[in-house]
């Protein structure tokens, strides 16, 4: 069964699937890897295009395995990357995503994020990234953890062209809906939600699994859906096993009502107040 995606459109008029793959933590175990893979691709299968991974991950190794993964399939993936803030200098930048292509076995990468704000001026990761672009290794550039000072920071920068902020964002850590996603969604910059399941602690919440019930679906499946209502929100979970991989897909045909939302919102209540943007 291969689920059509629904896309978001970036600020370049280039379209990104709502639900991706994220793969923090896969490839660091070899006796993990068959599953891995198998998950990836089965991913793909599906339509779930959209691989997100970072240098930082495994020190290299999940951009490994994500290059195992898709051999033959390039064409098919909206590969994301992130370079650590250590190397986001006017040339580190530039060495970092060419080392990461060469793990992944890739001409180039779709979109390419600052992991986390560091000490290189924004200016000059920014230049970095317009060389990359320039040169075709990479589509377009982005920021990841950036909060609302942050973000407003990059415009003063020079950062125009970002195409997307990744976040931590589920029903747990709501913060950024008080400040951070309206001054998005006034600039046209579309979210990327990671840990959308929480790293599946919200698994075992009782509100959570009594909305599953409802609706005959899987806990994680209505924690994917409740991130997914938002039209300028992807989110990218991770799976190592390919059944939870085709559960997640499914999570784009779940929809929830009035009454669920009310729910969750009586469960997680939204922020009252700015919040500082968390982080895992």
């Amino acid at each position: 069964m291969t689920l059509a995606m629904h896309a978001i459109t970036l600020p370049s008029g280039q379209t990104m699937p709502v639900l991706g793959q994220g793969t923090w933590y896969l490839g660091e175990s070899p006796a993990k890897r068959r599953d891995e893979t198998a998950a990836l691709r089965t991913g793909l299968d599906l339509g779930m295009t959209m691989i997100d991974t970072a240098e930082m991950y495994g020190d290299g190794s999940s951009e490994e395995l994500v290059g195992e993964a898709i051999v033959g399939r390039r064409d098919e993936v909206f590969l994301v990357d992130k370079v650590l803030p250590s190397n986001a200098s006017r040339r580190g930048a530039v060495q970092a995503c060419r080392r990461s292509m060469q793990r992944m076995g890739v001409d180039h990468i779709d979109l390419y994020l600052l992991h986390w704000r560091g000490s290189h001026p924004l200016a000059e990761t920014i230049e970095a990234f317009s060389e990359l672009v320039d040169a075709g290794d990479i589509g377009q550039w982005g920021v990841s953890n950036f909060d609302l000072s942050d973000m407003t920071d990059l415009m003063d920068a020079g950062g125009e062209s970002c195409a997307t902020n990744q976040i931590l964002y589920n029903l747990t850590r709501r913060g950024p809906e008080y400040d951070l996603l309206p001054w998005l969604s006034e600039h046209d910059i579309p979210v990327m939600a990671y840990s959308p399941i929480e790293q599946g602690r919200l698994l075992g919440h009782p509100q959570i699994s009594e909305v599953a019930a409802r609706h005959d679906v899987t806990p994680a499946q209505v924690a994917l859906a409740w991130v997914l209502r938002h039209e300028t929100i992807a989110a990218i979970p991770r799976s190592s096993d390919p059944e939870h991989t085709r559960e997640n897909a499914e999570a784009l045909d779940l929809h929830l009502s009035e009454e669920d939302i009310a729910a969750l919102d009586t469960a997680f209540p939204p922020p009252t107040g700015p919040q500082p943007l968390e982080m895992l």
